[in-house]
């Protein structure tokens, strides 16, 4: 799991802010066909919310512990039901927020 300096969090909460959730885990749970379209959702897009629906048995820290070790990404940020991750992507064509990440 990758680490974030706090101006790197701050700008990436930032970055976040208008970007709509692209999951949602339901009462099926965490499942690795789950982790898998995170993991494919990150290397495009580097940057992604999910939320966790109210019929879910999984806590959104924990989900989001165990979905950023199996992707090697960051949390950015949690909030209520909603997880916010980021990961690099390492494909250079997708590297949009990475180039602006502050180091």
């Amino acid at each position: 799991m990758r680490q974030l300096s706090r101006p790197q969090e701050k700008f990436l909460r930032k970055k976040s802010h208008d970007i709509k959730p692209i999951f949602q885990m339901g009462k099926a749970g965490l499942s690795e066909e789950f982790i898998t379209q995170v993991d494919q959702a990150l290397e495009k897009r580097e940057l992604i919310k999910f939320n966790l629906l109210q019929n879910t048995s999984e806590d959104v820290k924990d989900a989001a512990q165990k979905i950023a070790e199996s992707t090697d990404a960051a949390i950015v940020h949690i909030v209520g039901h909603t997880a916010i991750l980021y990961r690099p992507s390492s494909t250079q064509k997708h590297q949009v927020i990475s180039q602006e990440l502050p180091r």
